[in-house]
């Protein structure tokens, strides 16, 4: 089943990318509906960096969902988009329902200045697919209504 979003958001291609990259913006646009806390020695990294990252996630910040690996690449593209794909795994806990998780973002320079940005989930959860899906698309707009408030600040966040 697949999530999509398709935005064009008020900053350069430069500060969104910085943004998709970072796990305190992850947080903030998904905050209060999901919590993510990082299971690693170190914490968060500043940006993401290429591997597996693991995370607890819970809901409303006080429900548990599990444990999961973000697992970050950068694949290279040739046309002047720049993407970050999550191959994650769930580790345990109720998100483990999810079987298949490939979540892709991708930032290029809007016709007309601004960002285009592209975020499109790919998941499989089996007979629950399609109970799932609903809860999936209603987070993915929670996401761009806090991608497009925080884009105007990103570029002070980037530098």
């Amino acid at each position: 089943m697949r999530v999509l979003l398709k935005l064009t958001l008020d900053c350069e291609p430069d500060d969104a990318w910085w943004a998709i990259r970072s796990p305190a913006v992850l947080r903030e646009v998904s905050y209060p509906l999901t919590t993510f806390e990082s299971l690693e020695p170190e914490g968060f990294p500043s940006l993401w960096e290429p591997g597996d990252h693991a995370v607890f996630v819970r809901a409303l910040g006080i429900i548990p969902i599990g444990q999961q690996v973000i697992g970050i690449s950068f694949p290279q593209r040739t046309d002047g988009v720049r993407m970050m794909r999550d191959t994650g795994r769930a580790l345990g806990g109720p998100l483990s329902l999810v079987t298949r998780w490939e979540h892709s973002l991708t930032v290029a320079a809007a016709r007309g200045g601004g960002t285009l940005y592209r975020d499109q989930l790919k998941f499989d959860a089996g007979p629950l697919t399609l109970l799932l899906w609903p809860v999936y698309w209603a987070f993915w707009q929670w996401r761009a209504l806090g991608l497009r408030r925080l884009a105007p600040e990103w570029r002070a966040a980037a530098s």
